[in-house]
Order: structure tokens, then sequence, then C-alpha cells
């Protein structure tokens, strides 16, 4: 059996990790911004977290889910969205103690699982970065959360990108709803694909998500929830409305949209933005004000948001943003073979050394000295690199090149012996000489006096 990944994942490899902390590191600064602390929950829960919150009729639960019994015949589930072990985090906690600022303002990053067909942007295991804010139920909460993602966007570079924007009101006005829908889908059932024909028995909005044209065609003439809203619901989403426009965040309505999980009411949104000529969910939310006592907590109202950090990753590429990489390297230290020396009156002596060949010693000595005064390069702050190789000195100026370099150390015995070395502007060539000395005292100094220095 050959040994390899399994089918629908993905090693992160160093190249492309760097894109992922860039985008981590962004979310957490712009999150902190608006006062939203990191929780981690665990990878693996109770089955019931998921089904009790997500609803056994939905794909997730009935389709999707990675679940199993361990070995004290405990039912249990990789984590397909980071919600529900949030909401049960913040009960088990008892995070809505009145000690607890109000609201509570959580982000998580990690994983997720769910058995689907691999496709690009969408895999077994996948990232989330998700928020959820739990004890407002003011609509300003909503537009903060909506704001937050649309600063990350911008922030980020990514252009294009609309807000699409829904309600789905009380559970009583999502309950009228669902029937009226029924009643409207019913006469048309043999008419739609295998996957609504189910999903209105289970879980008939649905249907109105689904990507088969015939089924959209259908969908076209329903009635829209914005219909059935209740004085409350609709206060709710006009103020909603209002706090968008008068942040000038623009937005369209879109009744169609829904949602798969059972526990959303009031407002739920979606970033979106084309590829290739379809649309392209980036990011999705909205409010569950019952969530939080389904899992036995008092009645907490909540909202928040997840998107999925492949397909972020995917459409910075096909937008052609830039991402950093790796900072430059303060400096590398290259190294070389010297003339015979006798013992070394510096803080780089390695005269216990003496008892192995003449050429040996001046290996271990170099090396020695090589380890040392990079690690004390480090443990000052800077960024060090050194030759590990015994390579030719070409190749070790070239190695430094790829690193980019900004100084570079040539470091041999008779660089020990005299206990002075060269640091070179790698850029301009302008070199000066220091003390070994000098560079253990404050290498950062010299690094800024050697970049100063103009072309030679």
């Amino acid at each position: 059996m050959k040994l390899q990944k399994p089918k629908g994942t993905q090693d992160i490899l160093p190249g492309e990790s760097r894109k992922w902390q860039f985008v981590e590191a962004r979310a957490r600064e712009i999150f902190g911004r608006y006062r939203f602390e990191e929780i981690r929950t665990p990878h693996f829960e109770h089955y019931e977290v998921i089904s009790r919150s997500v609803g056994d009729t939905t794909d997730i639960v009935s389709k999707e889910m990675y679940d199993f019994y361990d070995k004290g015949d405990r039912h249990i589930t990789l984590r397909p969205e980071g919600t529900a072990p949030v909401v049960r985090s913040y009960v088990e906690n008892k995070l809505f103690a009145p000690e607890v600022q109000k609201p509570v303002k959580l982000f998580y990053m990690g994983s997720m699982f769910r058995y689907e067909r691999p496709q690009a942007g969408r895999l077994r295991e996948f990232h989330q970065i998700g928020v959820e804010a739990f004890g407002s139920s003011n609509p300003a909460t909503d537009v903060e959360v909506i704001a937050m993602a649309a600063d990350f966007f911008r922030e980020l570079g990514l252009t294009g990108i609309r807000l699409h924007l829904n309600s789905l009101g009380t559970p009583q006005v999502r309950a009228t709803y669902r029937q009226a829908l029924i009643d409207y889908l019913l006469p048309h059932k043999e008419s739609l694909s295998a996957d609504s024909q189910r999903r209105l028995e289970e879980n008939p909005l649905r249907v109105l998500d689904s990507k088969e044209k015939a089924d959209q065609a259908l969908v076209e003439g329903a009635p829209s929830i914005l219909d059935y809203l209740d004085e409350e619901s609709q206060a709710h989403l006009d103020q909603v409305r209002s706090l968008l426009d008068a942040l000038g965040i623009d937005y369209v309505m879109d009744p169609r949209m829904v949602r798969g999980l059972d526990y959303y009411n009031h407002t739920i949104f979606e970033f979106i933005t084309e590829v290739k000529g379809a649309d392209l969910t980036v990011c999705a939310g909205g409010r569950y004000d019952g969530l939080v006592t389904y899992f036995g907590g008092p009645e907490t109202p909540g909202f928040g948001f997840g998107l999925g950090v492949e397909r972020l990753l995917l459409l910075l590429d096909k937008q052609g943003v830039e991402l950093p990489g790796l900072p430059a390297l303060d400096v590398y230290v290259a190294t070389l073979g010297a003339e015979k020396s006798n013992k070394l009156k510096n803080p780089y002596d390695f005269s216990d050394t003496d008892d192995l060949s003449d050429s040996t010693s001046k290996e271990v000595k170099v090396n020695q000295a090589a380890t040392l005064l990079v690690q004390s390069l480090r443990r000052q702050g800077l960024t060090a690199e050194r030759e590990y190789l015994n390579r030719k000195l070409k190749a070790q100026f070239k190695a430094a090149d790829q690193f980019q370099a900004k100084t570079l150390i040539t470091l041999g015995e008779s660089e020990l012996e005299s206990g002075r070395v060269t640091v070179k502007n790698n850029a301009t060539r302008a070199q000066m000489e220091v003390a070994l000395s000098d560079l253990e005292q404050d290498a950062a100094a010299v690094v800024a006096r050697v970049l100063a220095l103009g072309d030679d």
C-alpha cells in the first residue's frame, strides 16, 4: 500500500503555510479591534452536540458527518462546523454568568470535517475562521459583525465581494413560511431533483438553495419570506438595513437565501463573489437567538459567521493578491576553513579540540564558533541563518541571496584567531570589520551601521 494523505485532505507546505499565517494573523488583528477573543474547542464532540443544534434532517448530520463509537461506546463526531461547539462551551463554562462582561465576543480558527465530494476550495478536512457574539439582541450587533467581516476582506485586498442579506424572522415566522413553501412546492414535487424531493419532506427551505437548474426555475415563483415577516421581524430587519446604510456598506436583499441549519432566525447574510462565471460564497452567518437554550443554558441571543480558509485563499490567488513571504534574513553566517592557528585567546576559543587531527580541529572550531555566533544573534532579536553543509563559498553566497539576507558574515579560523569578522551589506557589497565582541554586545547596532553603508 502506498502511504499518502487521505482523500479530501491536504498537506500545507512551508511556502503555502506562510499565506495561512498571514490570513490568520490579519484576522486576529482585526477581530481584536472589535474586542473579540479567541476560543479553542476540541476537534471532536459528542454526537448530540451537533445533531441537537444543527438538526437531524440536515445534510451535515444525515450524510456528511464523520461519527463513530469510541472504546467507551460513546457516540463521537469530528466537528463539522464551529458554532455548536462554541455554544456548548459557552454553556458548559457558564460564560453567561452575571460577572462576565456582555456581550461575550469570541472567535475561533481550526479544522472542520465533512464527508463530501472533494473539489477546489472544499475538502473533507477544511478550515474555518468564525466569530460568535452572545448576549445582545440589538440589530447593531448584527451590523458590527457584518462590518468586521467586510473590514477583514477589504484589508486583505479582496475586491468584487457582494453582501447578500435576508431575514428568516422569528421561529413562528419561519414555521409559517415553511408551510407556505411546502404548499407551493408539493404540486411540483415530481419535477424537483431527487435531493430537493428529499428536502421537501425534511428541510423544505433548502430547496431554495438548490443548484439544479430545474429546481431554480421552480423556486423563481415561490413565495418570499419577506412577505411573511411579522412586526418584530420587520422592525429588526429595518434597523439592520438602516445601520448598514449609515455605514456605507452596500448590500442586496436576497429572499431566496436560506440556511441549512435549523438554529438561525432574523438576520442571515453571505458575502459572495464571482469566480469563472459562478457565484462563490466566501462567508456566511446570521442570528441564532434560541441555540443557547438547546444546550440547557439561559435564553441568550447570538450572532456570528464562519468562512472557509481554503476558499478564501483560492479567491486571493484568483484575484492576484500578493501575500507576504518570509521576511528578509538579517544575517547569514558563511563558514570557511583557514590556516592552522594556535590556542585562540578570545571568547570563541575551543582549544579542547586540540587533540583532534589538524583539519578536523579547524572544522570543529569553526562549526562551534558559527553556532555560538548565530545563536547570539537570534537571542538579540535578529533573524539569522548559517551554513551547515560545508559548501564552497560561492554556493554559500548564493544561499544568502536566496534567503534575501541583508548582511553577510564570513567566519573562518583566521577570524577566530583575530577575534574580528567582516560584515557585508549584501545589497551594496559595502562592508566593515568589527570585533566579535561587538556583535555579542549589540549586533542590531552593528547590522544597522552596515546597512547604512553606501556602495563601495
